[in-house]
């Protein structure tokens, strides 16, 4: 809970496959921030490695790490989640 609202934040992973035969792949890791009902959602109906379809908006911001250097962080703020691949997971 954050400020009195539920918040899930969570790593999405995406694959690029490339090479002459498709078997090498580049994988890329993504900050997703989800607040409130898509917040519960996720905790209750996704799982680790379960592929989804997400819609949101970037935003970017800094904090001071504890040896005292700004970091930089890019997070997707979820606005839809639409789980793949599993028939029995009701939308959010």
């Amino acid at each position: 809970m954050e400020n009195g609202k539920r918040i899930a934040r969570v790593t999405l992973a995406t694959n690029e496959a490339y090479g002459e035969k498709s078997k090498d792949t580049q994988t890329q890791w993504h900050n997703l921030v989800a607040w409130d009902g898509k917040a519960e959602f996720i905790s209750q109906y996704l799982t680790k490695g379960q592929e989804v379809a997400i819609q949101g908006r970037l935003t970017h911001r800094s904090y001071e790490a504890k040896d005292g250097q700004t970091k930089y962080i890019t997070e997707i703020i979820v606005n839809e989640i639409l789980p793949l691949g599993k028939k029995d997971v009701a939308k959010p």
